[in-house]
Order: C-alpha cells, then sequence, then structure tokens
C-alpha cells in the first residue's frame, strides 16, 4: 500500500490534540516531535493508541488463523485508518471488509485489492463505482452480498449495460426474521442463488454468508443456541446450493462476520461437509483494536466457550486509550473531567477511568481504583464518582478506556500512536 498521501499530509492545530500555534508539518514527522503525552506536550482531550497493544492483538489473531486454517477478512470501518489497513494486510487479513461504497473508494484509494462488500450493492453510483474499478484494475478481486431475486436482476441488468468485462462475484445473504438483510428462508436463498446463475457470464455465485450479531444480547446461553441454529442455515443453504451446481467454479466462500461468536463460527462451518473445497473467512472488526469494555467482555466469553484458545497466549488487549484533566471537584465524592460525548462512544457504556497521574511529578501513570466511574456524560463534560479518600485533584490527568472502538475513532480525524513510556512515535489519520 502506498502510504505518502498521508505521511506528506500537513498536521496543524487543525487537529484536536495537536498544540496551538504550531507551524504545520508532516503527518509523517510527528514521531520525530519528540512529545510525551504525560509531559502534557498535546492537549487534552486526546485518544491514542498503544503500539504494543496492536503488535500483541496481530500476532494474536495470527496464531488463532494458524490454528483453526480460517481467513480473516476484518471490517476495517472500525478505524477506516489506512495506516491500519497496512497492518493487518501485511500480517493476518485475507482483504477487507466493507459496509459502504465510501468505505470502498477510501480501501481502492490507498491500493486495497480484496474486499468483501458486506452488504448489498444497490444505487446508480455505488454500482458506477465497482464497475468502474473492475473494469480498470484486472487484479480487484471485489464480492458483495444478494438477498432477494429482485436484487440479482438490478445488478446484473446493470452490469450487462455496462458491458462489464468480468462477472460481478456474489454470495447469498442469510438472514433472520425481524433483523437485518438475508434471506430468511431456505427456499428464498434457493432461488437468489438459481436468479445468480441465470444471470450469468455477468454475475456468478461464490458463497454464503451471514451476520450472526444480531443475536448479542445479556442472555449468553440463549444467544449461543440462537447462533448454532443461524449457522446451521447457513451450512444448509450452502449444501444446498451445492447439490443444484449453483457456485460457479473455484473456491466457495462460506463466511461470518461478528467479533462476539467468531470461535462458534469457526467451529460449525468447518462441519458443512461440502464436497467441493471451500474457504471460511470471518469478518471480526474489534480484534486489532479491542477495548476495555463491550468487547473485552464479549471476548472473555469467547475464551470460556474456547478454552483451548488459551494456549494461544495472553489474549487481546485494550489499545486506545483517552486522557483528559480533572477540571473540577465540586463535591467530595464528585470530579468533572474534560471529556465528553464529543470525544468518545457512550452507546454501549461509559468510558472505564483506570489511570491517573499529576503532572510535573514524573514517572508512568497509578492505577485508579473500581470505585472511580464516571456516571454521565455532556458533550465535553464526564462526570466521575470518585471516593472521599481519592487521590484526585484540580489539574491531574486521568487515562480511560473505551467501550466501542468504532464510536471512538470517528470522532478523532488523527490519533497519535504511542510506546509504552506514552511517547509519540507516530499517529494514524481515520476517514469518517
Amino acid at each position: 500500500m502506498d502510504l505518502r498521501e498521508i505521511h506528506d499530509l500537513r498536521i496543524d492545530d487543525r487537529y484536536k490534540g495537536i498544540p496551538g500555534g504550531i507551524a504545520p508539518f508532516p503527518l509523517g514527522a510527528i514521531g520525530g516531535k519528540g512529545w510525551n503525552v504525560l509531559r502534557e506536550d498535546l492537549s487534552l482531550p486526546l485518544l491514542v493508541l498503544r503500539q504494543s497493544a496492536l503488535d500483541h492483538n496481530s500476532r494474536w489473531m495470527q496464531r488463532f488463523i494458524e490454528k483453526t486454517g480460517v481467513r480473516i477478512c476484518p471490517h476495517a470501518k472500525t478505524h477506516m485508518a489506512p495506516q491500519l489497513f497496512k497492518t493487518q494486510l501485511e500480517n493476518e487479513a485475507w482483504g477487507l471488509c466493507a459496509a459502504t461504497v465510501d468505505h470502498l473508494q477510501i480501501y481502492r484509494r490507498f491500493g486495497v485489492s480484496r474486499v468483501l462488500f458486506a452488504n448489498q450493492l444497490v444505487g446508480k453510483q455505488a454500482v458506477r463505482y465497482v464497475l468502474d474499478e473492475l473494469e480498470r484494475d484486472p487484479a480487484f478481486d471485489f464480492y458483495c452480498l444478494v438477498d432477494s431475486v429482485e436484487g440479482v436482476r438490478s445488478l446484473a441488468s446493470a452490469a450487462e449495460k455496462r458491458g462489464a468485462g468480468r462477472p460481478i462475484q456474489v454470495l447469498i445473504e442469510v438472514g433472520v426474521a425481524g433483523e437485518r438483510a438475508g434471506c430468511r428462508t431456505l427456499a428464498a436463498a434457493l432461488a437468489t442463488g438459481r436468479a445468480v446463475k441465470a444471470a450469468a457470464p455477468h454475475l456468478v455465485l461464490r458463497g454464503v454468508e451471514g451476520y450472526e450479531g444480531v443475536f448479542v444480547s445479556r442472555g449468553e446461553a440463549s444467544d449461543c443456541e440462537k447462533v448454532d441454529t443461524f449457522l446451521d442455515f447457513l451450512a444448509e443453504t450452502a449444501v444446498s446450493c451445492e447439490a443444484e451446481d449453483l457456485f460457479a467454479e473455484g473456491e466457495i466462500l462460506l463466511s461470518a462476520g461478528c467479533t462476539s461468536f467468531f470461535d462458534l463460527s469457526c467451529d460449525r462451518l468447518a462441519r458443512v461437509g461440502l464436497k467441493r473445497g471451500y474457504a471460511i473467512v470471518i469478518r471480526s472488526g474489534c480484534y486489532l483494536t479491542h477495548d476495555s469494555g463491550a468487547y473485552t467482555e464479549r471476548f472473555n466469553a469467547v475464551l470460556a466457550r474456547s478454552p483451548e484458545l488459551k494456549a494461544l497466549g495472553p489474549g487481546l488487549e485494550p489499545s486506545l486509550e483517552l486522557w483528559g484533566y480533572v477540571q473540577s471537584v465540586p463535591e467530595p465524592t464528585t470530579a468533572i473531567l474534560t471529556f465528553g460525548r464529543r470525544d468518545c462512544p457512550f452507546d454501549k457504556g461509559p468510558p472505564i477511568p483506570g489511570k491517573w497521574l499529576r503532572p510535573g511529578g514524573g514517572g508512568l501513570p497509578s492505577a485508579l481504583g473500581a470505585s472511580h466511574r464516571i456516571r454521565a456524560l455532556n458533550d465535553q463534560h464526564a462526570m466521575m464518582t470518585i471516593p472521599e479518600d481519592s487521590p484526585l485533584h484540580v489539574g491531574d490527568m486521568v487515562g480511560a478506556g473505551i467501550s466501542h472502538p468504532c464510536g471512538a475513532f470517528e470522532r478523532w480525524p488523527l490519533v497519535p500512536v504511542i510506546d509504552e513510556a506514552y511517547n509519540v512515535v507516530s499517529a494514524v489519520r481515520t476517514f469518517f
């Protein structure tokens, strides 16, 4: 991937966290500034990425892939950062997953050559762009989803009118009543597959896909039962499509997409029993950056279900930290911090305070006890409940983990990357 455009991007104080009044400089030079977060060389609030956690999580996923033989095509919409695209593609990813044409356009701008568009491809501009890219680049390996005869005919008609030189590769999406897209019955899935075969040479059927993440709730046992039933449906669809010779020549793809149940998906899809060769493609998007809340909870559930994964070494680590100041202690059990909903996600719970530092004292942050918790967020303020014997004073720095990486990245167009001493070693540019 060619990242020169990003490395040459001029950075100044129009980006959150960059000190005011600084002369513009190329993003690629940020690691040479000698900046340190704990010395207050950057302004707070500030979202940072820990390089050591990124490296650890990448290695863990590589070991998982080696153990299971599956492929990962991560939902890079989690971070939308081409520098992290490059990390994933050079280490563990088979390709990248997209959900919108906007994602796809960023992927292609920076040279991503294999994309699983985990959505239906609809709309004049979206279809036109894909056909343009297929014509422009013979190496572009593109897949999208279909879940209806009507959708198949619409896509095939556009490809036929364009006179595309090669077919659009599609996967049948299966779904569940009341939830996201996807064929609800085997009959609907087979009708869709037959329509794809009839649309040759404009479309070809490459596999079957589903999203089991719709079953995430607080009922772990019942969730897993529903996931297993759904994966049985996905497998049945694949076997039935093969029996009718609906798949095109070549390898069949079976794909499931949830970070919460990738262990169950890998296990069930490994037992589909197709006669032809097939590959299992998982699409977990949050493994690289992980978090301190919802995805930590879900990953712990994966380890509890699959104890053999503990042999892969220490599990995924949160890489994201949000830092702010204590700006007020208006009551003995309340501290007000300088970050809020404009800086962090809150749809899966508030930030989790875990570290603190008194500026000027040197050293690394100290742990903050669990009795410190953020109870509410305004746009620019966090209300934190503290014990009466809390060490925090006005002006202290507080570091918090976040819950839901997607919502964190979308709020920060520039995210510094730090080493374990909190030195800024690089930064990633996001595109939301």
